[in-house]
């Protein structure tokens, strides 16, 4: 039996415009097991981003239940729900999000900090992350130094130095042509081959088909999975 990662149960999400209560995600009803390869598809403003943001805490659900590795985290504190997204959870996103002023080794380093791991660990983990992934050359450039797909596999460091239970990536080949897409791809099956669990928000269907399973997104809903 494999092991749940996360559950939600009639998740929903209403944000305030003015006056009215516009509903982003409605009644959201998921599973995902450990090893898992979910790739999230619908319309821009089907709700996918946010329901990405949401399941990795930096957005909140604000009716339903939402259980993380058996934990609620709707009824957690904000600073219980941020130690269990810097903990278990790794983001990759369209933009990169990468901190121009920092060099790529400090950049792939972030996370570390924020978990208090020693120097000297933290110096072993990221030269064994550079060596991995062939870019030792390129630790000491700056962000805009690298291509676009250079800088998108330095989020992905980024993203599993903390040997995180779960990758979140929304649209993670947004900006970057065809060939580094499928690069980024392969990279994401090959991760997942090895155990990681992962769901990406795409409108790709060429990306959703790296995925074991697919869930559809229509106007806040899933509509099938």
């Amino acid at each position: 039996m494999a092991n749940i990662i996360l559950s939600l149960h009639e998740a929903s999400r209403t944000v305030n415009s003015g006056s009215n209560k516009v509903t982003i995600l409605d009644d959201i009803n998921l599973q995902v097991e450990e090893g898992e390869f979910i790739s999230l598809m619908g319309p821009s403003g089907s709700g996918k981003s946010t329901l990405l943001n949401c399941i990795g805490m930096l957005d909140a659900f604000t009716d339903g239940e939402y259980a993380f590795l058996g934990q609620s985290v709707h009824r957690m504190k904000e600073k219980d729900r941020s130690k269990l997204y810097k903990e278990y959870i790794g983001f990759v996103f369209q933009a990169y999000h990468l901190i121009d002023e920092l060099k790529v080794y400090e950049n792939i380093e972030t996370p570390l900090l924020y978990k208090g791991v020693k120097a000297s660990e933290r110096k072993a983990m990221v030269a064994d992350m550079l060596d991995r992934f062939g870019v030792v050359g390129k630790k000491d450039l700056f962000p805009q130094q690298l291509s676009g797909g250079q800088q998108q596999l330095v989020g992905i460091m980024r993203a599993l130095i903390g040997s995180p239970k779960l990758i979140l990536a929304d649209e993670p080949t947004g900006n970057l042509n065809s060939k580094q897409s499928t690069e980024i791809m392969e990279l994401f099956a090959e991760l997942n081959k090895e155990g990681a669990t992962i769901i990406q928000a795409t409108h790709s269907e060429n990306n959703a088909a790296y995925g074991s399973r697919i869930v559809n997104l229509l106007d806040g809903k899933i509509v099938s999975q």
